[in-house]
């Protein structure tokens, strides 16, 4: 199964048989509880029984992606990037790869927002490239050519690169001006 595929089924699809279960249980539990005890047996119940139960269980916690990736969304549209954070990882970027399939890129993540510039040495594969602000929306988009060594300038300030297969942003809509969210997966160590 593609990382696309695993990560991006639909929003919950992985918890919407666990939220229907919950949502069954608390129902079943309200219908039987409620009216259940005959008045003349009232006494016999604990003296806060008639308030509600908190459950004591921690509820499952979210899914993440794996260490040293991300998931960045543009509503309905998910990529699964490679986190490129040290300046080794943001040397190397996507160099000496075959390919990057649909819905997968790596995100280059800077300490600051500045002007940013990239270039495609050793690169084989056409990408494009959308650089983002501090608060995740697109400043500039750029289609980069393989092996090129000239540079692709951003237009403004940015803290992210986001690297994917040419022409995907098009084909998803996403424009200059869009806003995206990022979630880190666990940071390695």
């Amino acid at each position: 199964m593609a990382p696309r595929e695993f990560f991006h089924k639909g929003k919950g699809a992985k918890w919407s048989p666990v939220l229907g279960l919950l949502a069954f249980s608390a129902w079943g539990s309200a219908c039987t509880d409620a009216g259940a005890v005959p008045a003349s047996n009232q006494s016999e119940l604990e003296p806060n029984a008639s308030s509600l139960v908190v459950s004591s269980e921690t509820p499952e916690p979210r899914p993440l992606p794996p260490a040293g990736y991300a998931w960045v969304v543009f509503g309905a549209d998910t990529v699964v990037a490679e986190v490129a954070a040290t300046p080794d990882e943001r040397a190397q970027g996507l160099m000496y790869r075959d390919n990057v399939p649909d819905g997968t890129g790596m995100l280059f993540v800077f300490q600051d927002s500045q002007p940013r510039s990239f270039w495609m040495a050793n690169t084989y594969i056409p990408l494009d490239i959308a650089y983002m602000n501090p608060s995740y929306r697109i400043v500039d988009i750029i289609a980069m050519e393989p092996l090129v060594t000239d540079s692709y300038p951003s237009d403004a300030p940015a803290m992210f690169a986001l690297e994917v297969r040419q022409n995907w942003f098009a084909e998803q809509g996403i424009t200059v001006g869009s806003q995206a969210s990022i979630i880190f997966g666990v940071q390695r160590r």
